[in-house]
C-alpha cells in the first residue's frame, strides 16, 4: 500500500484511510476498486454487507466478476491496468453533467481547470475502449458517485500493485474531490490494509523519507527534534525503498541486508533474480517466526515471537484505530520479541537505547509524533483504542480525516490539489508469444507467501491452480485439473488449470500462497512504480502450454 501512503497524502497531507468503519455501513453509495474484499479482507466486508442490506447501492470495478463483486448493483469488468482512463472518464462524465460540487472546488481544491480540460478527452466511448466497460455502466457508475449524499471508495492492491499505483490513487482522490465525497462522516476514500499492522508500519516510519508520525525527514524542525532525542547526528539523506534496494544490490552497493519479517525470496516479483541477489550477499541476517525461504539463505536467524499472539504492544487498523495487543500465549524458547532483539542489537552497535518495555517505546513515540499524543496506554484500554490523530489526553480521537476541507478558511492547511493523470496500461503488453494476461490476488483461507497458514489443513483451501475462461479453455484444448506450463518471459512453472464461468476471455487468474507448490513469482512482472517502488504484480503476460502432446479433449 506505498502508492495508497503516497497518494494520499500528496493530495490531503496524510497517508491514512480518511474513515471509520462504520461508515459503509451508512453510505448511500460504496465503489469496490481493486478490490476482493469478500476474500481478501472479510472482517471488514462484513461491515460492506450491513450497508448493503440498509440500502447503499456498490458498485465492483475489477476485471473479474470476484466473489465481492456479485454483491454488487452494477460489475465493471474492467480490463487490468485501465483504471485511470476509467476514473478520468467518470470525472469527464460527471464534469459535463454538471454534478460536480463547486462551491467544494472553489473552496478548497486547486488545479481544477486543468483537471476539467486534461479529462475532456476522456469521452465514454474512448474509456469503454480502453477499458472493455460498456459506456452507459460507466456513465450510471458517474452519476450513481456524484448524485449520492455520501459515498466511500475502497481500493486495495488491485490499484496499487502497477508500474503507475501512485497515479491510480490519485485518480480516485479527484473523484472525492470533484464531488465533496471526503472530510465529512459517511464519505472518504478507505485503502484497505491486508493485515492488522500495515497502517501501523507507516506511521512509525516504516519509509525511506519520512519519520513517525508520517513527519518528514527533510523538515528542519522534524530533523532537529528526532536528533535531540536520540542525542545523534541523524543521517539527514532519504533512504531506499524495497525495490531501490534489490537493484542497489545488483549494483554491489548493498552487500549486508537486515530482513524483519518479510519474505522477500518468495514474494518479490521475478523472485528467480531475487534469489540469486540474497545469495550474492556478503552477509544476511533474517529476523522473523519462521525458518522462511529468506532466513535459508541468511548467514544468521534471529527466532522472533508472534507480534499479534505473544508480544506485548500496539497495532493499527485501516481505520487508523491505535490498539493494545498482550501475549495469548508464551513464545516458543529462544524466541524474543522484535523490540528486545532490535534493541539489544542497538546497544551493542553503541547507540543510547533507554526504552526496554513497549509501552516505554510507545511512550516515546507520543513524545515525537504529534498525532499520536495523546494516547497512553491507559487511553488506550479505556476507550478500545484511539484513532489518530489524538494531539493531547483530552482529545477523543478522529473518527474521520480531513474536516478542515468544509472549514472557510480550510483551518490554515493549503488547498487539496487536483492530479492530471494519464492512460498507460500495463508496461509488459500481450503478444503473440505470450498472448494472456496474468493477474494475482488472494484466496480466502491463505495469506501472501503462506509462511503463516499453509502449516494447518482448511476445507475451504484454494488458490493453486490458474483460473482461466472457459473460452481459453476450449481453444486451448484444456480440462479441468489438467497440469500446464505457463511461462512468461522470466520464466516458466507447472500448474493445474481451474475453469471458471467467472474468468473473463483472455485474463488468467492465480494466488501467490504456494510456493512451494507453485513459484509463482518466477513469472511476475518487476517493472515498478517511480513514486513508491512498487512493483506491477497485477499485470504480466504469459503463455499457457500442454504437457502431454498429442493428447485432445476435443
Amino acid at each position: 500500500h506505498a502508492p495508497s501512503v503516497v497518494g494520499l497524502a500528496t493530495v490531503f497531507g496524510a497517508g491514512g484511510g480518511t474513515s471509520s468503519y462504520r461508515e459503509v455501513e451508512e453510505a448511500e453509495s460504496v465503489l469496490l476498486w481493486g478490490s476482493n474484499a469478500r476474500e481478501a479482507h472479510p472482517i471488514y466486508f462484513h461491515h460492506v454487507l450491513k450497508g448493503i442490506k440498509a440500502g447503499s447501492k456498490m458498485y465492483a470495478v475489477d476485471p473479474r466478476r470476484t466473489a465481492s463483486a456479485k454483491f454488487a448493483e452494477s460489475w465493471l469488468g474492467i480490463d487490468v491496468g485501465t483504471d485511470i482512463a476509467l476514473a478520468n472518464a467518470v470525472a469527464r462524465e460527471i464534469i459535463s453533467a454538471d454534478m460536480h460540487n463547486k462551491e467544494f472546488i472553489d473552496r478548497a481544491t486547486s488545479g481544477f481547470e486543468s483537471f476539467a480540460a486534461h479529462v475532456e478527452s476522456y469521452t465514454l466511448e474512448y474509456a469503454s475502449e480502453a477499458t472493455g466497460v460498456p459506456p452507459e455502466a460507466i456513465k450510471d457508475l458517474a452519476r450513481s458517485y456524484a448524485e449520492a449524499s455520501t459515498a466511500q471508495i475502497l481500493w486495495t492492491l488491485g490499484i496499487t500493485e502497477h508500474h503507475n499505483g501512485v497515479d491510480n490513487v490519485l485518480s480516485l482522490c479527484n473523484l472525492a474531490l470533484l464531488t465533496g465525497h471526503v472530510g465529512r462522516w459517511g464519505s472518504g476514500l478507505v485503502p484497505l490494509r491486508g493485515q492488522n499492522n500495515v497502517q501501523g508500519g507507516g506511521d512509525m516510519g516504516a519509509l525511506p523519507n519520512k519519520l513517525p508520525g508520517f513527519q518528514d525527514l527533510t523538515s528542519v524542525e522534524s530533523f532537529q527534534k528526532f536528533s535531540a532525542s536520540y542525542g545523534v547526528d541523524l543521517n539527514p539523506l532519504p533512504g531506499l525503498h524495497l525495490t531501490q534496494m534489490f537493484e542497489a544490490m545488483d549494483e554491489g552497493a548493498i552487500k549486508t541486508l537486515y530482513v524483519i519479517g518479510e519474505n522477500p525470496a518468495d514474494s518479490e516479483a521475478d523472485v528467480g533474480h531475487t534469489r540469486k541477489l540474497l545469495s550474492e550477499l556478503d552477509f544476511l541476517v533474517v529476523q522473523d517466526i519462521f525458518l522462511t525461504r529468506t532466513a535459508e539463505l541468511a548467514d544468521v536467524v534471529l527466532p522472533a515471537t508472534v507480534g499479534w499472539a505473544e508480544a506485548e504492544g500496539t497495532v493499527t487498523s485501516s481505520e487508523r484505530r491505535v490498539q493494545r495487543v498482550r501475549p495469548a500465549v508464551q513464545g516458543p524458547v529462544g524466541a524474543r520479541d522484535d523490540h528486545l532483539i532490535i534493541g539489544d542489537l542497538a546497544k551493542r552497535l553503541g547507540a543510547k537505547w533507554l526504552a526496554e518495555s513497549a509501552e516505554e517505546l510507545w511512550d516515546e513515540v507520543r513524545s515525537l509524533s504529534p498525532m499520536h499524543a495523546g494516547m497512553t496506554y491507559e487511553r488506550l484500554e479505556k476507550l478500545d483504542g484511539i484513532q489518530w490523530p489524538c494531539p493531547d489526553i483530552t482529545h477523543p480521537g478522529t473518527p474521520f480525516l480531513h474536516d478542515w476541507l468544509w472549514q472557510e478558511d480550510l483551518n490554515g492547511n493549503p488547498r487539496a490539489p487536483f492530479s492530471v493523470t494519464n492512460h498507460e496500461g500495463p508496461k509488459e503488453q500481450l503478444s503473440d508469444d505470450f498472448p494472456i494476461r496474468l493477474t494475482t490476488g488472494r484466496a480466502l483461507d491463505s495469506y501472501n507467501t503462506g509462511v503463516q497458514s499453509r502449516g494447518y489443513n482448511s476445507p475451504i483451501r484454494s488458490g493453486d491452480r490458474l483460473q482461466i475462461s472457459e473460452a481459453d479453455a476450449s481453444s486451448l484444448d484444456l480440462i479441468q485439473g489438467e497440469r500446464v506450463r505457463v511461462s512468461s518471459p522470466r520464466g516458466s512453472v507447472e500448474m493445474e488449470i481451474g475453469i471458471s464461468h467467472d474468468q473473463p476471455r483472455g485474463l488468467a487468474f492465480t494466488t501467490f500462497h504456494f510456493p512451494e507448490l507453485v513459484d509463482l513469482n518466477l513469472l511476475t512482472n518487476d517493472e515498478w512504480d517511480p513514486k513508491s517502488g512498487t512493483a506491477e504484480f497485477k499485470a504480466a503476460s504469459i503463455k499457457i502450454e500442454k504437457l502431454t502432446a498429442g493428447v485432445s479433449h476435443a
